[in-house]
């Protein structure tokens, strides 16, 4: 046993094994030879070690940055023995981060204080002065245990996707999501490629995840490629991969994506976008299961399920020779449409507050739903980006919220403005974003010919809707 200014010349004294994984620890308390000794003892263990002498500078650093672990003291400047100002912290951290392991130091012989302390939410303590071996095996512990919590609270939500039946349940409580559900159970357990079809933010991915969650193929990778994102120079080096010499830049081999997915699934999201050039090679690995990579004459044969998405027209994109019938047949074996959000009004506020949820726990805000204006908003907007747009407005009200609610004023939508079509009120950004909104209504939520009307490239429209959120 051994006080801080004695502790660092013990440090090496552990027999606790090093973490496998660098993990990060808060330690507070107002003794700089504490602190010290036990940056020291911490450090040489593995972990990253930040200090805090106050129960504010506590409160900013968790504000800044994770934790994995907080080692606080329970005395600091208020008095030097009640550790009121610590019980006061451990207060004020359960609403900021409840599920932080939380492990105190206290005086020798203050054992009823470390029980209060585990009243007010700590995980452990120990006793100062300390056994270095003690302390490291409690922390190292508090970290595991709060990760396998973690891991678990991960895996009840990944169940939660699905009823007791098996049927996937997405936060989809309307009738025009019901057959989009039922689609994805009865298909999701087979190796049928589907098409996934709707407005661009319309949760197309998310269908893909699901599909790929109730298969066979669950515990091999899902692997996504969004072809609205590449150029066409990269387009068949991203999907085959390459060898060293191929081309100028090609230094090393490259695995392509479906070497990836092997056994698993591909997800081919904006599929319209594919080069028309490049669709002969993609079908032929749809049909028989074999391609080379780029620069290769060797055959590679693999074994993946597509799963593919797109917010055009592929009938009309047929028609006008931008897309492969052949091609299309091999991918729409299923076709699975997502109705816009405008269709799904009553889900607005089950995914509202999804979204309020995660973000709030995100940003480390204590926020408990919507007012009745901000709430009537939502459901009266026109929501032309569908449920990303929606994602993307509530995340900004969470960053923006000053109580515990989310006010019609958090939500920043400018309806008004924006239905007038009165460009000079506007801000350059919000011509922008009334202008791509305004084109893609025209074009029924079409990205490739909204481009067009727009003067874009679709890759720089891409950009944009991701940039606003659309």
């Amino acid at each position: 046993m051994h006080n801080g200014s004695q502790l660092a010349e013990f440090a090496a004294d552990s027999a606790v094994n090093k973490p496998t994984k660098q993990t990060r620890i808060l330690v507070a308390g107002d003794q700089p030879d504490v602190l010290e000794a036990l940056r020291f003892l911490l450090k040489g263990e593995g972990y990253q070690i930040e200090t805090a002498s106050s129960p504010a500078a506590v409160v900013a650093a968790l504000g800044i940055r994770e934790f994995d672990c907080l080692l606080m003291d329970l005395n600091y400047t208020r008095d030097t023995t009640s550790g009121q100002e610590g019980l006061d912290l451990l207060a004020q951290l359960a609403g900021i981060d409840p599920s932080l392991p939380v492990v105190v130091m206290t005086a020798w012989g203050s054992v009823e204080l470390a029980v209060e302390a585990m009243r007010h939410g700590a995980r452990d303590f120990v006793q100062k002065p300390w056994e270095n071996a003690r302390l490291l095996a409690i922390v190292k512990t508090q970290i595991e245990l709060a990760e396998a919590l973690r891991k678990s609270a991960r895996l009840e939500a990944e169940n939660r996707l699905f009823n007791s039946d098996g049927r996937p349940t997405m936060i989809a409580e309307c009738a025009a999501m019901q057959p989009v559900l039922d689609m994805i159970s009865r298909v999701g357990p087979s190796d049928a490629n589907v098409l996934v079809t709707g407005e661009p933010g319309t949760g197309k991915e998310v269908v893909a995840r699901t599909l790929h969650a109730l298969s066979l193929r669950r515990d091999k990778p899902m692997i996504t490629v969004n072809a609205g994102g590449l150029a066409e120079g990269v387009f068949e080096s991203e999907l085959f991969g390459h060898v060293k010499g191929a081309f100028t830049d090609a230094k090393l081999d490259r695995v392509g994506r479906f070497e990836l997915a092997d056994s698993g699934t591909l997800f081919l999201d904006e599929i319209a976008n594919v080069p028309i050039s490049l669709q002969t090679k993609l079908l032929r690995v749809l049909e028989i299961g074999e391609m080379e990579r780029v620069g290769s004459s060797k055959t590679k044969r693999v074994d993946v399920r597509i799963i593919s998405a797109t917010n055009a027209n592929l009938d009309v994109e047929v028609r006008e020779n931008r897309f492969r019938q052949d091609l299309l047949f091999r991918l729409n074996t299923i076709e699975i449409h997502l109705p816009p959000l405008r269709e799904r009004k009553e889900d607005i506020p089950h995914l509202a507050s999804y979204f309020l949820a995660s973000h709030a726990r995100r940003y480390r805000k204590n926020l408990n739903g919507f007012d009745t204006s901000a709430m009537r908003l939502l459901l009266e907007n026109g929501w032309q980006g569908n449920v990303r747009e929606l994602n993307h407005v509530i995340e900004r009200a969470v960053l923006l919220a000053q109580g515990d609610q989310i006010r019609a004023v958090d939500l920043a939508l400018r309806a008004n403005r924006e239905s007038s079509g009165r460009l000079e009120d506007m801000s350059l950004e919000e011509v922008e974003q009334f202008l791509i909104k305004k084109a893609l209504a025209k074009n029924d939520g079409n990205v490739s010919h909204a481009a067009r009307v727009l003067g874009l490239s679709r890759s720089a429209l891409y950009r944009r809707l991701e940039r606003y959120g659309l």
